[in-house]
């Protein structure tokens, strides 16, 4: 499966959910696919979805997913012990771990060689760091938001982006829609 795929079967379980994706395609990927009020799309800033959801989710009592990418990840690796030292039991990062830059070309990263980034994770002081398949990805979602621990679930996928639409809608727009939504 590729991410999109992975996104098309998971978008039942984030509806009811505070979603902060990741930049580029997966954003673009999620809004063409269920766009929700309840979805904060990053059109910038790449490496720093992590820590956005991360702030939201200690400021406020919603579980929040975070939809991140491997490349994503490894350009904020400081968010990592961020994570393992502070993350409230309504955090979970999702980072869907394809091997590639899929935004940009899709360019080899370096989980696809020897970087384990789930033991980068627990390395970091991550307690619960769950290891998945791109088949497994809704159950192991559903069971994160059920548990009710900060989570980080490293989704192991095949490198490959949909064609999607870019998203349209102006970044003021998409905040303060999501803003709504925190406060609802």
């Amino acid at each position: 499966m590729i991410r999109s795929e992975i996104l098309r079967e998971i978008a039942p379980i984030l509806r009811d959910q505070l979603v902060v994706c990741n930049i580029g395609i997966p954003s673009q990927e999620l809004h063409a696919i269920d766009d929700q009020p309840s979805n904060f799309y990053m059109l910038g800033t790449m490496g720093l979805a992590s820590s956005i959801g991360l702030g939201l989710a200690l400021a406020q009592p919603k579980t929040v997913i975070v939809i991140d990418g491997d490349g994503s990840v490894l350009t904020n690796l400081g968010t990592l012990p961020t994570i393992g030292n502070n993350a409230p039991g309504n955090y979970i990062l999702m980072i869907i771990d394809n091997g590639s830059y899929g935004s940009t070309g899709d360019q080899p990263t370096y989980t696809g060689k020897k970087t384990d980034l789930a033991g980068m994770a627990r390395a970091a002081g991550c307690d619960n760091v769950v290891v998945v398949q791109d088949v497994d990805t809704g159950p192991a979602l559903q069971a994160a938001i059920e548990g009710g621990r900060a989570t980080v679930l490293v989704v192991k996928c095949d490198s490959g982006n949909a064609k999607m639409p870019v998203i349209t809608m102006d970044p003021v727009i998409i905040r303060d829609r999501f803003m709504k939504a925190v406060r609802a």
